[in-house]
């Protein structure tokens, strides 16, 4: 499943391929961050009060879909606080030493960044306790009945954890957070500064039709937005001469199968085979999945969120339904109103 997401032209997630790119557009400050005013608000707040009493920030957790900001935000703190950001993720620290050997090279303020929070194993969590509450880690030495606990000092660091499935992160865990911010879906008028930053920051010439263009099937993502412009330059670049208008825009989309709301060939091969094989539904799950030859877990994960989002699917007690907006989308008679 996690390779077909990354193939996805319309896909939250990152791909390897895509840090590097990533990384260039990556806003540097709180005000080169576009969008998300009250949780910049906030972390102005709490950035300034900490600086001022020269302490380490309160633990952060951030959640949200994939690819709205969390791992920016987290470099734009540090950068703000002044100080170093390690970052690792969840999955990556399979054994208490793996964190221990990482808590104990930080300094005094510094930042530990840990993406996919959700996905730490529980004994690494039950290691973080003492470690985010009193700054102490404790190690045990030994086995069985001659086992003893050493008990070590830890700097005052500040852990940001993200995710995308907080509902996952065990209440313990989730207690020890001092801000919690819930990063929200952004404005089509959001999308069209990112757009417009990330082609200038590209040396790309495009009009604000074309910006327009791409920013109302980007599906009010950020991390899309730009794979967008990427792939529509490179059109641009080949097909035209360099420069993207409206035109040379939708040329390009139209091309990678993504329409006016953003959806790709599979979002509309599912709603397509509710609407024509089973009547619009209800449909259960697993009947799509076989109509479709997707697997249940990529349906109900990857497709259906944005589906349901803007409002072409419905999930009822007895299944999937494809709302009047879907018939509507695919110009597709609804046979119910006839």
């Amino acid at each position: 499943m996690e390779k077909e997401i990354k193939q996805r032209a319309v896909s939250g997630q990152e791909s390897n391929e895509e840090s590097v790119f990533e990384n260039t557009l990556r806003p540097q400050s709180l005000d080169e961050f576009v969008g998300q005013k009250k949780i910049k608000k906030n972390l102005d707040i709490f950035l300034r009060a900490a600086k001022n009493r020269k302490e380490s920030l309160e633990h952060v957790l951030l959640y949200g879909p994939p690819g709205l900001g969390k791992t920016t935000l987290a470099h734009i703190i540090a950068k703000e606080m002044g100080v170093n950001l390690r970052i690792t993720a969840g999955p990556a620290l399979e054994r208490s030493g793996d964190l221990a050997a990482i808590l104990t090279s930080l300094a005094d303020n510094d930042i530990l960044f840990i993406d996919e929070i959700h996905r730490l194993n529980r004994n690494i969590e039950e290691v973080l306790y003492p470690a985010m509450e009193d700054h102490m880690l404790d190690i045990i030495i030994g086995k069985g009945p001659s086992a003893r606990t050493l008990r070590l000092d830890l700097p005052k660091f500040t852990i940001i954890g993200a995710t995308t499935k907080v509902s996952k992160l065990s209440s313990p865990l989730r207690d020890r957070f001092g801000n919690i911010f819930h990063l929200n879906f952004y404005e089509n008028d959001e999308i069209g500064q990112i757009l417009r930053r990330s082609a200038n920051i590209l040396n790309i010439e495009i009009d604000h039709l074309a910006v327009e263009e791409i920013s109302k099937r980007a599906r009010k993502t950020p991390r899309i937005a730009n794979r967008l412009l990427k792939r529509v330059r490179d059109f641009a670049q080949v097909q035209k001469n360099g420069d993207i208008d409206e035109l040379t825009a939708r040329e390009a989309l139209n091309i990678l199968s993504v329409d006016e709301l953003g959806l790709d060939e599979t979002d509309r091969m599912i709603l397509e085979v509710i609407i024509t094989k089973f009547n619009g539904g209800p449909v259960g799950l697993n009947t799509i999945a076989a109509a479709t030859s997707e697997e249940m877990a990529t349906i109900q994960d990857v497709y259906e969120p944005f589906l349901i989002q803007v409002g072409l699917l419905d999930r009822t007690p007895k299944g999937r339904m494809a709302t009047p907006h879907a018939y509507s989308h695919l110009n597709i008679q609804d046979n119910k109103l006839l």
